[in-house]
């Protein structure tokens, strides 16, 4: 008999053409005003400065060095945020059928370049090429639908007294941060933002450099967020301050703000939940499970948390692990032969190094304490080219009961990293689910809908799901978040427009979580 013998795996190198180098020629050509051969700029006042220190950065792909973000100094941030309001003072004359043809001729220039500034994220952030492209679509066609229905929500507003703030994680630098600056000028506010230090420069120059030509006022400055608070948060000139990030950062940037009376919205984490309880549908979740693991679970609505009742948890184990097992992760840009496809994966790296050092010491303490490893991916089983750095990688890895002393208990790994919480009643159930004091969505699987339906209302939650997954939303979808997972106003379609816009009632209650009322949308 003749012995069966596996195929050995192909021997994998980086697509040709999809290289950093190629990526940063390309946006030297493209933009030369915003990109000098050796590093990236600032921009504000209409020009872009040579200034700020750049950070020595390497991509989490492969270790390979990258543009970082130019940091300037607070003295710098102050003078850009003059600059930024003397931008806005002109524009928001400026009138609506204008601001939407130069915001139609920006999306169309950024669309024309929609593979580059894909290409850019894959390098700076990690993203498999398929998920970088939606990200990059959903800002563009996200801002084309806003340009055909802004004249409706702004009917009897005007634009802020000051320009729009904004401060952003990096996962998301187009379809949240660009976007939103978008739908800031578009209604009529002159827009700043601070590059994400963690990744996305690249990406939001050239954005931002195409932005400028057509017209817009937009601004963007590199920095360390302690340094820049006191021009980006608390600076008189500043209308508006937008936040998305973790709640560390958050509740420095709340506490900035407390006594400012600023407009705002601070989009912050929160250990998003799927309750099980009374089910039997587990193809149709595996299905959600599956997707569930896109880009590492690094956003702000994704589900690393599962809540079973324990009469179902031999059968959600069933489906789950061969789930987790299929998850497909590794090198981006690597191919067997140029004229492949680049690889569809679930996820890349995480952010960086640091990121997976950090999560890998989650992991073992919550298991040394206690927790019960379920799975553990293992590094071999990815896609890589041979002899990379695999450093900011991490195979996926499920641990059941991780105790309430460890971080994984509380806290979103904003990894590949899922944590499994078995219970035997309703109330163990929503318990187990409200851990973080507020999320921005959350789940239940059951058969009974009356029943989820009554449970979800129990949940410390934005948006439920009953059976499917809830996402952060397109277009007029409102988002926001319950307890501290979200501070100001919520926004989504006509709600973003009004949080950047001021409206003839000077008591207008906007819908959101504040300090003295929370108002909520349907949602």
């Amino acid at each position: 008999m003749t012995a069966l013998t596996s195929s050995p795996q192909p021997r994998l190198h980086l697509k040709t053409g999809t290289s950093w180098t190629d990526a940063f020629t390309r946006c030297r050509e493209i933009a030369p005003e915003a990109f000098d051969d050796d590093r990236l700029r600032n921009l504000w006042g209409g020009e872009w400065h040579r200034s700020g220190t750049p950070l020595h950065s390497l991509s989490a792909v492969d270790g390979t060095p990258i543009s970082g973000p130019p940091m300037i100094d607070q003295a710098e941030a102050r003078e850009a945020i003059r600059a930024t309001l003397d931008d806005h003072k002109k524009w928001r004359d400026v009138a609506l059928p204008e601001r939407r043809a130069r915001v139609r001729a920006a999306v169309d220039a950024m669309t024309e370049h929609r593979e580059l500034l894909a290409l850019l994220l894959v390098w700076e952030i990690g993203k498999p090429w398929r998920l970088a492209l939606t990200d990059v679509d959903r800002a563009l066609d996200g801002a084309r639908w806003y340009a055909e229905e802004i004249e409706a929500m702004i009917d009897g507003r005007v634009p802020l007294p000051g320009p729009v703030s904004n401060i952003a994680s990096w996962n998301y630098p187009m379809s949240v941060l660009m976007h939103a600056m978008l739908v800031q000028m578009l209604a009529g506010n002159a827009a700043i933002a601070k590059t994400p230090t963690d990744g996305g420069a690249a990406c939001l120059t050239l954005a931002c450099a195409l932005a400028r030509r057509e017209g817009l006022p937009v601004s963007l400055v590199s920095g360390s967020g302690s340094r820049l608070s006191g021009a980006l948060v608390r600076a008189p000139e500043i209308g508006c301050l937008a936040f998305v990030g973790g709640r560390s950062a958050g509740g420095q940037v709340a506490a900035a703000l407390v006594d400012t009376g600023k407009r705002h919205f601070l989009e912050q984490e929160g250990l998003n939940a799927w309750g099980i309880w009374e089910f039997s549908q587990w193809d149709l979740l595996a299905a959600h499970l599956r997707k569930g693991f896109e880009y590492a679970k690094q956003r702000c609505t994704a589900y690393p948390r599962y809540v079973v009742q324990r009469q179902l948890f031999d059968r959600f184990l069933e489906m789950y692990l061969p789930v987790v097992r299929g998850v497909r992760f590794g090198h981006p840009l690597a191919v067997a032969d140029d004229a492949d496809p680049l690889p569809e994966l679930d996820y890349g790296p995480v952010i960086n190094h640091d990121k997976a050092t950090e999560l890998a010491a989650k992991i073992d303490e919550a298991i040394t304490k206690g927790g019960v490893p379920l799975y553990r991916g293992d590094l071999a089983d990815g896609r890589f080219i041979a002899g990379q750095d695999t450093g900011a990688y991490l195979p996926p890895v499920a641990i059941l009961s991780p105790p309430a002393s460890c971080g994984l208990h509380h806290a979103e790994p904003f990894g590949p990293v899922d944590t499994i919480i078995v219970v035997d009643s309703e109330a163990e159930l929503l318990a187990a689910m409200n851990a973080s004091n507020g999320a921005l969505v959350a789940s239940v699987a059951s058969d009974d809908e009356s029943l989820a339906g009554r449970l979800a209302e129990e949940l410390a939650a934005f948006k439920v799901g009953i059976n499917a997954p809830r996402s952060r939303g397109d277009r007029d979808e409102p988002f926001g978040g319950r307890g501290a997972s979200w501070k100001g106003a919520f926004v989504g379609g006509a709600h973003l427009a009004r949080a950047v816009t001021v409206g003839p009632d000077p008591n207008e209650r906007l819908v959101g979580n504040f300090p003295s009322y929370s108002l909520y949308p349907e949602v």
